[in-house]
């Protein structure tokens, strides 16, 4: 039955029939079909770290000398109406806002304590700061966070072996703390990645892209959602939203063992969003 009211829903289910029927016709078709829907349904997922990371670069080059506000505070008011479009549009929903307000506040402490330690450096003057970081920058764990959220619900993401909460709790913390005691204690990333094996390496997760249940590893979901983090993070630090040591005086790519960093991230992310979207279990 269709609605004469809704003529554009109408055309895109006759288009999508017809797309269908086109990619049945041959196994390499589907392939193809069903490659290109996982592609537009990853890059809906992440949308928000997506339109921060084009606010970024478009503004490193094409920013005017002459505006009256600084690059940092645009991308601080960008940012909070992104949010808040987000949300108006019903894109996020509350409790997920709740769950990326915590990873602005985690991410901004931890922003706070490396660029003191000299980790790396925010080369542009604003207003909108605490200390020597910008506001923007919390909303650059947000965006992961944001990713996290949506993307279980855009590809119906179900689990089976996932390990008992409370040691994903104990894991993630320990993460963080790591992020701070390795500059005064030794660095236990080691231990970190060998218990975050120990605990999800049983784990599987379950989408759907296009109309087949597809299943992957937890373990290499965490690992290829932190490698395009790290693509992403060389496109920030190419736009100068901040600096390494090293990319003070001109741009060079992000290291490979910022990877390890992203991937331990990746595990306190899901664990944030898990307080909220608590896995579920494949059927």
């Amino acid at each position: 039955m269709t609605d004469a009211r809704l003529p554009l829903e109408v055309r895109g289910r006759l288009w999508l029939t017809r797309a269908e029927a086109w990619a049945d016709r041959s196994p390499l078709r589907r392939g193809a079909y069903e490659f290109l829907w996982f592609g537009l349904k990853q890059g809906w997922a992440c949308l928000f770290g997506g339109l921060m990371l084009a606010l970024i670069v478009g503004t490193f080059l094409f920013w005017p000398e002459a505006a009256p506000m600084s690059r940092y505070d645009f991308l601080v008011v960008g940012a909070v109406v992104l949010q808040a479009g987000m949300l108006a549009l019903k894109l996020e929903t509350w409790e997920e806002a709740r769950v990326i307000l915590l990873f602005h506040i985690a991410g901004t402490v931890m922003e706070l304590f490396k660029t003191a330690h000299g980790s790396w450096i925010y080369p542009e003057d604003s207003l909108l700061r605490i200390g020597a970081v910008p506001l923007f920058s919390g909303f650059m764990y947000a965006a992961v966070g944001s990713y996290i959220a949506r993307v279980q619900r855009i590809f119906h993401i179900t689990v089976r072996g996932y390990p008992p909460l409370w040691t994903t709790w104990i894991l993630a913390a320990a993460i963080y703390v790591n992020f701070f005691a390795h500059h005064w204690l030794p660095d236990v990333r080691i231990v970190l990645f060998a218990a975050t094996v120990l605990i999800f390496g049983r784990g599987w997760f379950w989408f759907t892209t296009d109309r087949r249940r597809r299943a992957m590893p937890l373990l290499l979901g965490f690992f290829l959602v932190a490698l395009f983090i790290w693509f992403a993070e060389n496109l920030a630090t190419f736009g100068r939203a901040w600096a390494y040591p090293g990319q003070e005086d001109g741009w060079e790519m992000v290291g490979l063992e910022k990877l390890g960093s992203w991937f331990l991230l990746m595990i306190i992310s899901v664990v944030l969003v898990s307080l909220v979207h608590r896995p579920e279990e494949e059927g």
